[in-house]
């Protein structure tokens, strides 16, 4: 009987915690299904409408010796993603930095992504705070100090943008 009561209990408070803390809403012009707030790749994931990402996650494959690399150092930097979800550039990388983050055991607690609107505006100036021009922006941290960040395209893959990133950081 007290299980049964403590379930009671606690379903309510569960249930409020699974809710999202993004907006969802449509494109002016395009009617395209815009999320805006704090999300996570499982949203992205299992959002019916957005096809783009698990057909880019399963499209993409890392280069083997750069995910080697990324498991040994990327663990100890925060990631800070801020996609837009009717962006051609996000549907392109983000779903690549997923399939990056994942093969390189990457503790996902470290990572936190956001949606903008289409006008670059997040739910909670989000686009202030980071300083974004562009999406997807996914910025690197270690002690709360900014090592780097790869803006709208990628010089040669992800995996070796972030890579690039972490060597000059810990060169400085």
């Amino acid at each position: 009987m007290r299980i049964i009561l403590l379930l009671l209990i606690l379903l309510p408070v569960m249930d409020t915690r699974a809710q999202p803390q993004y907006k969802q809403m449509r494109g002016k012009d395009t009617k395209d299904l815009v999320f805006i707030g704090q999300l996570s790749f499982y949203d992205l994931e299992k959002e019916p409408e957005f096809k783009w990402f698990n057909k880019g996650v399963d499209a993409y494959e890392p280069d083997e010796a750069t995910i080697a690399y990324l498991k040994q150092h990327l663990k100890v930097y925060e990631i800070v993603t801020l996609i837009g979800t009717w962006c051609e550039d996000s549907h392109n990388l983000v779903p690549k930095l997923y399939k990056v983050l994942k093969q390189a055991g990457y503790p996902i607690k470290l990572h936190t992504l956001y949606a903008l609107d289409i006008d670059k505006k997040g739910a909670y100036k989000e686009e202030e705070k980071y300083a974004i021009k562009s999406v997807p922006t996914i910025i690197l941290y270690k002690n709360n100090e900014e090592a780097g960040r790869i803006v709208e395209t990628v010089s040669e893959s992800i995996e070796d943008d972030l890579k690039d990133i972490i060597e000059e950081f810990e060169r400085e």
